[in-house]
């Protein structure tokens, strides 16, 4: 009985006996069982990373869809408002010029009635001072003479000429 004394074999019996207690307890099942909950545990979590990552992409792909879409609308915006801008221009442009014509005409008007005035200011000017200059003549030489032929023929005129 000699084997009995040697330390390899109780340890090999200690060994059988710790793994039986194992059994016996049901450690190995609990283990399997903690384990399975474990791996559940972090299967749901791969499955929520999985269905928010899905959530993430499909609403990343619908902003760059709406992204493309703004873009494509403020293309048409700057398009409509370019061409919006050519036609405020050429309406600037003829309304302008309608103006300076106008304006050109009222102007032309303005020097014709203004000339037309001037030469009917010149001519009242000029037969006043006609009127003045044959009074002072005539007074020269009334006090001088009774008639003057000369005298009588250039008012007759005058008044002719002053009608």
């Amino acid at each position: 009985m000699a084997f009995l004394q040697e330390a390899e074999l109780w340890v090999g019996v200690g060994l059988i006996l710790f793994f039986a207690l194992l059994v016996y307890l049901k450690v190995p099942n609990a283990a399997g069982k903690a384990l399975d909950a474990k791996g559940e545990k972090i299967q749901a979590a791969l499955d929520e990373a999985q269905r928010l990552r899905d959530e993430a992409n499909a609403l990343l792909a619908s902003i760059k869809a709406r992204h493309q879409a703004a873009e494509v609308q403020i293309e048409a915006m700057l398009k409509e408002a370019e061409s919006e801008a050519h036609r405020l221009e050429a309406e600037a442009k003829a309304s302008l010029e309608e103006q300076i014509v106008r304006r050109t005409e009222l102007a032309d008007r303005r020097i014709a009635i203004a000339e037309a005035q001037a030469a009917t200011d010149v001519k009242a000017a000029a037969a006043d001072l006609a009127a003045e200059l044959a009074e002072a003549v005539l007074t020269r030489r009334i006090t001088g003479a009774k008639t003057d032929p000369l005298i009588d023929r250039a008012v007759g005129e005058l008044a002719g000429r002053l009608q």
